[in-house]
């Protein structure tokens, strides 16, 4: 099965372009199922995507983790970009879950359907063993192009303040091509580099006397 399925779809991953897709979500805010077209109301506006997979609902590290990411979403917002939430569920499983977990209660952004996992597997992040994703985010700019891919084991969660800072450099290297964001900038720092024939060897020169 999953060979066949490789013979149909192409696994995809950084530097790609992510096709067309609409989503089914349920939106919390308006309490209503939704499809959502990525290109049109979201990537084509300008707007980063992220697509923050977690292996099922009603379970136990993923509530922490879509409530940790409510509590950044409109810090998100601002860096004008956009999260669906991901997992193999249903809508239907959405819309309970999110009426029965109190960790829950502030989410205000699209929990996404990808029942049959295709896109999960498209994305390569799903877990053929369990039939549900890896705990995997997918960080997509408004090209439609993968800058980014983070996939854990599905016991350890992640930190949304990362990802936040995440956003902000890929959105600064986006606007300020020929530059790069070395580690931990827009946390301990916001030095940024210029690769080139004089930063050659001289990395610490340039950026620990800043």
């Amino acid at each position: 099965m999953e060979a066949n399925f490789e013979q149909q779809i192409k696994i995809i991953g950084i530097g790609d372009k992510i096709p067309e897709l609409k989503i089914n979500v349920y939106d919390p805010v308006d309490k209503k199922f939704k499809n959502i077209d990525i290109y049109k109301e979201i990537l084509n506006k300008g707007k980063f995507l992220v697509l923050f997979y977690y292996p099922a609902d009603f379970t136990f590290v993923c509530p922490t983790e879509l409530e940790d990411l409510a509590n950044k979403y409109e810090e998100i917002k601002k860096e004008n970009a956009e999260v669906i939430s991901m997992s193999t569920d249903t809508v239907y499983t959405h819309l309970a879950w999110h009426a029965t977990e109190k960790l829950l209660e502030n989410i205000k952004y699209p929990m996404g359907e990808d029942h049959n996992g295709n896109i999960a597997k498209m994305l390569n992040v799903y877990e053929y063993s369990s039939g549900v994703s890896y705990r995997a985010t997918i960080i997509i700019d408004p090209d439609g192009k993968i800058v980014g891919i983070e996939v854990n084991s599905n016991d350890v969660g992640r930190d949304a303040d990362e990802l936040l800072r995440k956003i902000r450099a890929f959105k600064y290297v986006r606007s300020h091509p020929g530059e790069v964001c070395p580690a931990k900038w827009g946390k301990d720092n916001n030095i940024v580099l210029k690769p080139g024939e004089n930063l050659v060897g001289k990395v610490y020169e340039y950026y620990k006397k800043k």
